[in-house]
């Protein structure tokens, strides 16, 4: 034992990291976690910062005046925001869960090397990453064919399946899941999909994980969907409202709740103030449900680690 740990010793020893090292890591790190954290507190203090004192000062740090009227101007608008706010929730939730089931079950398929329709769905797969059929062939395909216009699929299919997410879930399937289990399995008498549910994704959350947090990120980030499908105010997602908020004011103006004149609405608006404050509203949902995913990130990071 003393002599394995004699010869081991050497190895332990070019395999650790030296505090010099150490510290210009940790100072890498503080400094992009800072780059990461700063604009987010600057937008939510410019979200804060009275309209005249962006105008005299423009954006600052440190604002002359602060200010909450771009918050009370939101609320003023929560029924507009509020359903913006649902149906950015509910294509989110929806989305996110289609998206993974079906992510995952193709990526499965692909890797496991009997399947007789592998190569050629690979291909399927593969050449939508390198050409793309463009903006009209899926405009015509979506709201003509499939009849998707002014729906909540609209905004829900067309993001449900990237062909770069399948290629991780297949690469995870096959370097992961180890054939002798399936085969196993099939000895037994389960079917596929008693194999898929029962065996391979309990040891797959990682990769579930990260498929749900990138259609997540998708989803809640998504406006174009909304702009080229939907028509319907009662259908528009919170990205796509605050997309139409900085391209033209008019559009809360054609939706006012007090009854007021365009130029009244428009004069009372903080503009700056609440696009940025809006900014805020979409990012606290994705801030708040990252940490529910970092254990399976770290997880996933070690799964393939040697262990001794």
């Amino acid at each position: 034992m003393k002599k394995t740990f004699k010869n081991q010793e050497p190895i332990m020893k070019l395999n650790r990291i030296k505090q010099p090292t150490n510290i210009l890591f940790n100072i890498i790190f503080i400094i992009l976690s800072l780059v990461s954290i700063i604009p987010f507190v600057f937008v939510f203090i410019i979200s804060i910062t009275s309209e005249t004192s962006i105008r005299k000062f423009g954006y600052r740090f440190f604002p002359k005046e602060l200010s909450m009227i771009a918050y009370e101007f939101l609320w003023n608008e929560k029924d507009i925001i509020i359903n913006a706010l649902g149906i950015s929730v509910l294509v989110t939730v929806v989305g996110t869960l289609v998206g993974v089931i079906l992510t995952t079950a193709l990526g499965y398929v692909l890797s496991r090397p009997n399947y007789k329709l592998k190569g050629f769905l690979t291909w399927v797969v593969f050449i939508p990453m390198v050409f793309n059929g463009g903006m009209v062939a899926s405009y015509v395909v979506n709201a003509n064919i499939l009849g998707l216009k002014n729906s909540i699929w609209a905004l829900i299919l067309p993001l449900a399946v990237s062909s770069f997410n399948v290629v991780i879930c297949k690469t995870f399937f096959r370097t992961t899941v180890p054939d002798s289990i399936i085969e196993s399995a099939k000895i037994d008498g389960a079917s596929q999909l008693n194999i898929f549910a029962r065996i391979v994704v309990p040891i797959s959350k990682p990769v579930f994980a990260t498929i749900g947090l990138f259609l997540t990120f998708a989803y809640l980030n998504d406006w174009f969907q909304s702009s080229l499908y939907i028509t319907n105010s009662r259908l528009t997602s919170l990205q796509a409202l605050l997309n139409n908020i900085q391209k033209n004011i008019e559009y809360l103006a054609n939706n006012p709740s007090a009854g007021l004149s365009i130029q009244q609405y428009v004069s009372q608006m903080p503009t700056e103030g609440v696009r940025m404050a809006i900014a805020v509203v979409i990012v606290l949902p994705i801030a708040c449900a990252y940490p529910f995913f970092q254990k399976y990130f770290v997880t996933g990071l070690t799964i393939g680690a040697v262990k001794g």
